[in-house]
């Protein structure tokens, strides 16, 4: 009986361990074993592409090995072994290449002249975690330290034109006959059915907040809802990172469009 050769096995075990060594630079993030620069920057952009690398060229090796010699045993296991790295280098391009087309802003709201504003607690704890600053939607980009290297023309332009520019379709979403009692509730409902955290309400001031995080990571992005001047008005900003790839935004529609059908009911 013919043995799969030794560097097939080998090469088949280290593409299954791939995953897994994403999956704990992601878990690990989240549970507080390192932080996210350590997980997301260094674990999974840095080091993750040379482990891809390594891990397809040990595959490539070992099936031009297989294929070389009679009796091409262990051809499907290097063969895997190569598409693995391939399969997850291409998923992550494919993230990369979203991102080039996405601007690099981490706080959108659908008032940019008003944006919503967050409770002293939801400050406090923001903080309290070393969350990225609250900045004026009115401010030039280049003018704030996150984004001093910007280049033109996103340099040039403020919070409020970058958000209006790429997410046209964002807006506030009127009260019609609803109260703003009644329209608080159903952002509650909305939120909780979403799966937000510390989802709290504020009646005097018109104002729910809640934190969404991630699985993989576990990111933190805090949302803001307003309800004033017979409509509803939300923001959404990420606590770490420049840009959040779209995410915040995305969020907005989902819990405006989850509302808006509750108001419609």
């Amino acid at each position: 009986m013919i043995k799969t050769p030794w560097h097939s096995r080998l090469a088949f075990a280290l593409a299954l361990a791939l995953p897994v060594y994403f999956a704990i630079a992601a878990l690990g993030t989240k549970f507080g074993l390192w932080d996210w620069r350590t997980g997301l920057l260094t674990l999974t952009i840095k080091a993750g592409p040379i482990l891809l690398g390594i891990v397809a060229l040990i595959g490539l090796i070992s099936l031009i090995v297989v294929l070389l010699r009679k009796p091409r045993k262990g051809w499907l296991l290097s063969l895997i072994a190569l598409l693995v790295p391939v399969g997850i280098f291409a998923v992550l391009g494919a993230i990369r290449s979203q991102a080039a087309d996405i601007p690099p802003i981490h706080d959108i709201a659908t008032d940019t002249a008003n944006p919503p504003v967050f409770s002293q607690t939801v400050l406090d704890q923001r903080a309290a975690a070393g969350a990225n600053p609250l900045n004026d939607y009115t401010t030039p980009l280049g003018e704030l330290e996150m984004w001093s290297e910007s280049e033109p023309p996103l340099a040039d332009r403020s919070h409020a034109q970058v958000i209006a520019a790429a997410y046209p379709d964002l807006a506030p979403l009127p009260l019609g006959s609803t109260s703003p009692a009644e329209a608080a509730e159903l952002v509650v409902s909305a939120m909780e059915e979403m799966g937000f955290d510390q989802v709290t309400a504020d009646a005097e001031t018109g104002r729910i907040e809640g934190v969404a995080e991630t699985f993989w990571f576990g990111f933190k992005d805090d949302m803001v809802v307003r309800i004033a001047d017979g409509a509803i008005d939300f923001r959404s900003v990420s606590r770490v990172g420049v840009s959040d790839l779209g995410a915040n935004a995305a969020r907005i529609a989902a819990l405006r469009d989850a509302v808006a059908e509750r108001l419609n009911r």
